[in-house]
């Protein structure tokens, strides 16, 4: 692993605000350089999370399940048990300064992972995060939402392993009309622990990207 970064794997369902506090706690710690960079990952109770672009008309079924302010860029989306949140909490001032670059960086890494497991997934000009033409056509396997505060990135990346997807029908995610698929729904038996084993696995490459 790369020197004084932690990889964090959280233990059942992650609140969501206290989630959002931490993020926010760990960001000005990295910043004042007395915590290291952190890659957290969670999964949460059934939520939809709003971002800064927001559309309350994309809200389908606001009466579906809880509603937070995330305070990342982008618009909704969901989360729940059976989809693999990652906070990625670095120090971009020391990595390039390169906000595109760094979403780029993110979705190679879940393209690499989804790799793994015979999943073919790959990135659409103009949209944010990652898709595959699977057994539902060309459907969304991955998103990415980020906030960059003083050059600490927090919030991250989302990757559907076997999620409800029905709950995604409560909102138009990310604001695209694609359908939205997982590792079970492409035919994949990947467990979160296998999942979570390729994304550490091909981290330092996603890191080495971001290298100045």
């Amino acid at each position: 692993m790369i020197p004084d970064l932690v990889w964090e794997v959280a233990d059942g369902l992650t609140d969501y605000p206290a989630a959002l506090a931490r993020m926010q706690e760990l960001a000005a710690a990295i910043r004042a350089g007395t915590e290291p960079e952190r890659i957290w990952l969670v999964e949460h109770p059934p939520l939809y999370t709003a971002g800064t672009s927001a559309d309350p008309a994309e809200l389908v079924d606001p009466a579906r399940l809880p509603v937070f302010e995330a305070g990342r860029g982008g618009r909704y989306t969901y989360h729940g048990p059976g989809q693999r949140t990652v906070y990625v909490m670095l120090d971009l001032a020391a990595r390039g300064r390169d906000v595109r670059r760094f979403v780029a960086s993110l979705e190679q890494w879940l393209i690499a992972a989804l790799g793994d497991f015979g999943i073919t997934a790959h990135i659409i000009p103009g949209k944010i995060g990652v898709w595959v033409d699977g057994k539902r056509g060309l459907a969304k396997i991955g998103a990415i939402g980020i906030r960059v505060q003083r050059w600490v990135s927090f919030h991250g990346i989302s990757l559907n392993v076997d999620p409800e997807l029905a709950d995604f029908e409560g909102i138009i995610p990310c604001g695209l009309s694609d359908p939205v698929t997982s590792l079970r729904a492409e035919g994949s038996n990947a467990t979160m622990m296998q999942l979570d084993a390729a994304l550490r696995r091909h981290l330092p490459a996603m890191l080495s990207r971001l290298a100045i």
